[in-house]
């Protein structure tokens, strides 16, 4: 059946390596796409993406959705009943009163902030990861960088991209909470840490207030702008797309994992994993400690939440797949990566329980939570180790989620964080059954995926639009999603295996002794 496209409502997510958009119909199922593939470049040692690529990007994304609409219904879209941007978390976006970028745009990648973090963590007595907004900004005042002194704005890609769109400096809460401690009780930036910050560097030459620089922050549900004629203009240069659209608050890709997954209530969380994974977890209370491993962030509608993170999962991975792909064409044959992906993916699990004794680090920048500095991939195996391709695969995806195993570990130990359920999206579950298995096996629990997990993102930023527009007078995000969503979804689960469960412990116990050779590694020009 043809959709009414005035009713439908569009998600677009820039994720690491994909901008991707999604249109779903009025009973939320995804009905068109289209995507721009990118990658970011290291830099000057920064890890970064070209704010003239980003508008490229969005605007190349939307003319394949357009397009892919065009080819299924037969005429080209004017008009949605909403729309919503997300992003990747966390980074570093500073501009002046001019509107000018003052540097290039730091990511959620870089791990060049640590005297900051550390220095806030310790002051706040709340963990300031490397990769949050307040961090990235404090290191630049560290460091004596001649730009602070004009900074007028500072915000992240999503909030960026809302503002060009809507003429609105804002951004949604799950985004907010990563950029610098929110506070539940009054739905806004902390007060308190907000004073402590502009005590902290008072005299250094700072001519603003904290406050003035950061976004405005809203909930889910909040209409967060329209999109103005410009904004349409950037967004589809073909001028057919009509202004006017409402908009939902921007969010980060923390917060539409949540939303694709509906682990948005106490004892439930989420595993997003591409090229970066964290995995969520929806806290019934506020954690006891302060831990440099886990972030304390917040869903769409403002719940505590801890999020264990890594910087790499399945880069190293697909970059093996790619090498393999070469070979493959040097024999004379045609490559076909969306075939060999699934191919390699599922030869892991004809591999042994323990990979034969194969190890691997997928490391391609620092990793937080085993504190290593600097991004170095590591094979390693012992000469009498068991060197297949079945067994190298499966390591290579027991290591793609060592890091996070190891961040979650540390919730349960300490905090004795309980979950009901885990439901993963994202690239790493795209094979069908293998990662959902490999990460059942790694975590000891049940893992779900739903038949939407490939389309992750965008989908789940594209509910939170729909919740915006649809809403009824006093329904919460947590109702519309439980009740209207994710009521009849068509989801599969893997449960842990015994004996894949022994195998990924024996996998993890040569994956931490050999964490002092990756260190060493990271250590060297």
């Amino acid at each position: 059946m043809k959709p009414d496209l005035e009713r439908a409502v569009l998600g677009l997510e820039l994720g690491s390596t994909r901008i991707k958009a999604v249109l779903i119909d009025e009973e939320h199922r995804p009905v068109a796409s289209g995507d721009y593939v990118w990658e970011n470049r290291l830099e000057n040692g920064i890890w970064t993406y070209s704010l003239e690529e980003v508008v490229t990007g969005i605007r190349a994304c939307y003319q394949a959705l357009a397009g892919d609409v065009e080819r299924k219904f037969g005429q080209r879209p004017r008009r949605f009943a909403a729309m919503g941007i997300s992003g990747m978390m966390h980074g570093y976006l500073v501009f002046d009163r001019a509107g000018e970028l003052l540097v290039p745009f730091r990511t959620w990648r870089n791990t060049i902030t640590g005297q900051a973090a550390a220095e806030l963590t310790e002051k706040f007595q709340f963990n300031i990861p490397q990769r949050w907004s307040i961090a990235h900004l404090y290191q630049a005042i560290l460091n004596g960088e001649e730009h602070v002194k004009d900074v007028d704005l500072l915000t992240t890609l999503s909030g960026y991209i809302h503002l060009h769109l809507t003429g609105r400096n804002v951004v949604g809460v799950g985004e907010a909470s990563g950029m610098f401690p929110y506070d539940q009780k009054i739905g806004d930036f902390s007060p308190r840490h907000v004073e402590l910050f502009d005590n902290l560097i008072a005299g250094r030459g700072c001519p603003w207030k904290l406050r003035d620089i950061l976004p405005g922050v809203l909930p889910a549900g909040a209409e967060a702008g329209v999109l103005t004629a410009e904004g349409a203009a950037l967004l589809d240069e073909s001028g057919l797309l009509e202004p006017g659209i409402p908009m939902c608050p921007p969010e980060g890709d923390a917060g539409t994992g949540m939303a694709a997954t509906g682990a948005v209530l106490p004892r439930t969380g989420s595993i997003s994993a591409g090229t970066s994974s964290f995995a969520l977890l929806v806290l019934e209370r506020e954690l006891k400690g302060c831990y440099p491993e886990i972030d304390v962030v917040a869903t769409p509608s403002g719940r505590p939440v801890a999020m264990a993170h890594t910087n790499t999962c399945t880069s190293d991975a697909d970059a093996w797949v790619r090498l393999f792909a070469q070979f493959y064409q040097a024999m004379g044959h045609e490559a076909d990566l969306g075939k060999l992906f699934p191919k390699l993916f599922g030869l892991a699990l004809e591999g042994e329980a323990d990979c034969g004794g194969l190890v691997s680090f997928n490391y391609f920048s620092g990793e937080p939570v085993t504190r290593t500095e600097a991004g170095r991939p590591m094979f390693a195996r012992l000469p009498d180790s068991r060197f297949t391709l079945a067994n190298f695969m499966r390591a290579q995806l027991y290591g793609a989620v060592a890091t996070l195993k190891l961040g979650i570990d540390l919730l349960v130990e300490r905090e004795h964080v309980e979950t009901d359920r885990l439901l993963g999206h994202g690239g790493f579950f795209k094979t069908e059954g293998v990662g959902r298995q490999i990460m059942a096996d790694a975590l000891g629990v049940p893992i779900t995926t739903m038949k939407t997990a490939g389309e992750g993102g965008p989908w789940g930023m594209a509910l939170l639009a729909a919740y915006m527009a649809r809403k009824e007078t006093g329904e919460t995000m947590e109702d519309y999603f439980t009740q209207r969503v994710f009521r009849s979804a068509e989801s599969q689960s893997s449960l842990p295996d015994p004996a894949g469960r022994a195998g990924f412990a024996a996998f993890l116990k040569r994956y931490t002794a050999c964490l002092s050779a990756e260190r060493a590694l990271a250590a060297m020009e």
